[in-house]
């Protein structure tokens, strides 16, 4: 390891031996009060490093002197490998993950916003004559005083009617016409209690009497009968009047009841998504969606009730607020004269919130609102709304650990990134952040590179020390993007073989937008944070191409519960030309490739089949008559049945959280004794699972097929990954590239358009360059690459950027210039300009500058 030197340092964190997943027995030292960024490429062990040993020891420490009652209500991370740290101070960790999965959480609870709102509603507001004074819980949709008795502050209801429970009424109750009820027995018992009850089940829906169609549907009556299992009607009837002993009694549940109460207990995913079918969500009449009681939404604070207030952007409501601050808003003189106190409060409290406001816009967040529902932001913008928080919170000698900040942020919108970093580290707190923006970079006082690469061939911190000292470090792959060293080749934009031109575009802040995109090149969509570019590409350009091809598209899978969502707004535009030059559409998202440790990179990719059914074909697979299902963890005859081919097991703790420990039977292999004696070139299926891509791809060296897969997923730079990862433990970016790595594995026939968002998220500069290359790869089979794009270096090597703004929400969704990356960057008006300018720059300067 190359030290830079700690002369002078106050203080240091002192590791020695961390062997946290690829880690090689590290020893360092990292200076506190002070801006450290740890560097290196995807995988090298940057993210264990700081994550997984320095948060991970600072987390379990704050444990160990919490009551035991109370950890087990805690997400607890493990025990760090690591002999040990010194000089570590309490830790806060700002990660990149997805909102908490309900829609009750919002921008407004993130940053406590809300509360302070409500304070100034049920203080300071204008209460309607004889209205008595409301608390500020009666301002919250969460609470019972304050959510809407019609709706329980979802702002929805949710309505389960006849023609959503029955929708073909030309079938009879035996042919399952009331599609609603559950399948198999479930719903053949309530047919039997029907017969019993004297219905007829063998008559089409349409012809039964209205008021027998209603009984079945919506009675909240329960009555329980005896049921003739296998019985005709006319047998039934008969047994019945004879009282003959039924084969069980059975108690009836209405439709209606059924779906509701399903909804509302089951644990089951997969069951609540089946009877969510049945159920139509509309703004609820009472409060109009703003969750609250009609006596909250009477009370107004300049002119606007809290429902209102809530849904304007950020910037809006500093807008609002301003004038009461500053002692100009309409009516204040008579309101010190009349009311003092509550002029003082209402001055104080919207002080507060515009201060508050102020570093959130600051951040490049004031187009949210303020009931934006946390599932609907990216993992980048619930970062930042917690970094405002805690820049407010005025917290004193902490450590704060950030995992890449500037994710999903436009060049503009980090330096105020930077300055809000600064302020945290002003006010006496270290700051260690693992970080691939080189912008970010520079401003470190000190780096720890990892690497030198990925998986196994990281691990060795490379330098520890000030900036300018990385110079001297040749194995570090950091140093030569830092100092202006990547020669990025020049050349000149392919030109477009069609145009496919989208007109009236109508969705969030796009406003009758018409653009038109370049087919058969590689185009960049630009823009700051929040101005429109996701909704204009991802949604609105991936809805019309889709439904074009005659193919719906996948939804936008938001996390929690479906009903609770934010519905979707219709698309509003059209294609007035050039599908002709489309025939496929590819969306690579960063939605997860799974959401259970069953699924993982060797699955979702196939590449999992192609190995199973090389194991089946050894000799020794062949006498015991093995084929490739027994080699899959997912099935009982080839797994382990203790741990069902998880490889762990929950181990419960009467006073601590479950902890998950190896499985005892097969020690976390996955599979039975008798599979993992089948050997393919001295290694076990569960050896090959062990393995990463780059090692898998020298061990399969004989294997075109697995080479292949191999080739393609070490080219989009995941060659450190484990075949066996699970998709839970697999960030977005590494999510994404896995699915292009499927799609760069097919036999390409060209016309097909690619639409990808942000795929460079997580990503160092390294391999950024080869993704660069893969993608390149695709235009030149004669295919279509739109990217929505924040990294200036991808801009400048694209052949068209479209910069959408100027501004963010109500200030963007305008085309403001579109050509190629040196036409864009000399046009004065787009904020992207300065940016790309500077790239176009950097990638001419000669290597030896």
């Amino acid at each position: 390891m190359s030290d830079g030197g700690g002369g002078g340092v106050k203080g240091v964190v002192r590791v020695r031996g961390a062997r946290e997943n690829n880690l090689k027995n590290v020893d360092v030292d990292i200076p506190r009060d002070a801006l450290v960024v740890f560097t290196g490429v995807s995988g090298s062990g940057k993210s264990s490093l700081a994550f997984g040993t320095l948060y991970a020891e600072a987390q379990r420490r704050y444990f160990e002197s919490v009551a035991p009652y109370a950890r087990r209500l805690m997400d607890q991370v493990g025990v760090p490998e690591v002999d040990s740290i010194e000089g570590l101070p309490p830790a806060v960790a700002l990660q990149q993950q997805r909102g908490s999965p309900t829609t009750r959480s919002s921008v407004g609870s993130v940053t406590t916003l809300s509360n302070s709102l409500r304070l100034l509603y049920s203080r300071a507001g204008h209460y309607p004559p004889h209205q008595e004074h409301l608390a500020a819980e009666a301002f919250s949709p969460n609470t019972p005083a304050g959510a809407c008795p019609r709706c329980h502050g979802l702002g929805r209801i949710y309505e389960a009617t006849e023609r959503s429970m029955v929708p073909d009424d030309s079938l009879t109750i035996r042919e399952r016409a009331i599609a609603a009820w559950p399948p198999a027995w479930h719903g053949q018992n309530l047919r039997d209690i029907l017969v019993s009850l004297g219905y007829d089940v063998d008559r089409p829906w349409r012809d039964l009497p209205q008021k027998e169609r209603d009984w079945i549907l919506f009675t909240e009556e329960q009555p329980t009968v005896p049921v003739y299992a296998g019985f005709t009607p006319a047998e039934t009837r008969r047994a019945l009047k004879r009282k003959e002993p039924p084969s069980y009694m059975g108690t009836f549940t209405s439709a209606r009841r059924y779906v509701l109460q399903t909804f509302a207990t089951t644990e089951s995913a997969s069951i609540k998504k089946r009877v969510a079918r049945y159920l139509l969500s509309t703004e609820c009449p009472e409060c109009e969606g703003k969750r609250l009681r009609r006596e909250a939404l009477s009370v107004t604070f300049a002119g606007l009730d809290i429902g209102e207030l809530s849904r304007l952007p950020l910037t809006r409501v500093a807008e609002v607020l301003r004038p009461t601050v500053e002692g100009t808003a309409p009516g204040t003189a008579k309101l010190r004269r009349e009311h003092p106190e509550k002029a003082l409060v209402a001055e104080r409290f919207a002080r507060e919130l515009l201060g508050r406001i102020q570093v959130l816009t600051e951040l490049g967040l004031g187009y949210l609102s303020l009931d934006r529902s946390t599932p609907t932001l990216s993992p980048g913008e619930l970062q930042r709304l917690r970094l405002a928080t805690q820049i407010r919170s005025q917290l004193f000698g902490v450590v704060y650990v950030l995992d890449e900040p500037s994710a999903g942020l436009h060049p503009a919108d980090t330096q105020a990134l930077l300055a809000a970093l600064g302020q945290l580290k002003n006010a006496g707190n270290s700051l260690f952040v693992v970080e691939h923006e080189v912008e970010v970079i520079r401003e470190a006082d000190w780096i720890v590179d990892v690497g030198p690469a990925a998986g196994e061939q990281g691990g060795h911190v490379l330098y520890s020390g000030p900036p300018e000292g990385l110079e001297r470090v040749e194995q570090s792959q950091t140093r030569r993007y830092l100092l202006g060293h990547d020669e990025t080749p020049g050349r000149e934009p392919r030109s477009p073989r069609g145009w496919l031109r989208l007109e009236g575009v109508r969705r969030n802040n796009l406003r009758g937008l018409d653009v038109d995109f370049p087919l058969g090149v590689f185009t960049t969509v630009t823009g700051i944070s929040g101005s429109g570019k996701s909704s204009l590409v991802s949604q609105v350009l991936v809805e019309l191409v889709s439904a074009q091809l005659g193919h719906t598209p996948p939804p936008e899978e938001e996390e929690g519960e479906e009903l609770e969502r934010t519905p979707v707004e219709p698309v509003d535009g059209r294609i007035s030309s050039g599908m002709e030059g489309v025939t496929r559409l590819v969306r690579v998202d960063q939605k997860p490739i799974g959401r259970t440790p069953r699924s993982n990179l060797a699955t979702y990719t196939g590449l999992f089949d192609t190995i199973r059914k090389l194991f089946a074909a050894t000799p020794a697979a062949r006498s015991r008559r093995y084929d490739a299902g027994r080699f899959s963890f997912n099935v009982p005859k080839g797994r382990c049945e203790t741990c069902e081919g998880e490889g762990f097991v929950s181990v419960e703790l009467i006073f601590l959280p479950d902890v998950f420990a190896p499985c005892p039977t097969c020690h976390g292999a996955r599979y039975n004794a008798k599979t993992l004696e089948i050997k393919y070139r001295d290694q076990s299926i569960a050896d090959v699972l062990g393995m990463t891509v780059d090692g898998a791809h020298a061990f399969f060296a004989d294997e075109p097929h697995v080479q292949r897969a191999l080739s393609v997923l070490r080219d989009v730079g995941l060659g450190y990954l484990r075949l066996g990862q699970p998709a839970t433990e697999l960030s977005g970016g590494e999510a994404q590239r896995i699915k292009l790595a499927t799609e760069l594995q097919r036999v390409q026939r060209g016309n097909t358009l690619y639409v990808l968002d942000e795929p460079t998220t997580g990503l160092h500069p390294a391999d950024v360059e080869k993704l660069l290359t893969q993608l390149n790869g695709l235009v030149e089979q004669g295919n279509t690459v739109i990217l929505v794009e924040h990294d200036m270096r991808v801009v400048a090597q694209s052949d068209w950027v479209i910069d959408i703004g100027p501004g963010a929400g109500d200030e963007g969704g305008r085309v403001v210039v579109a050509g190629s990356p040196a036409q864009v960057a000399r046009v004065v008006k787009s904020r992207t300009a300065p940016f790309l300018a500077r790239a176009l720059a950097t990638g001419r300067k000669p290597s030896s500058d």
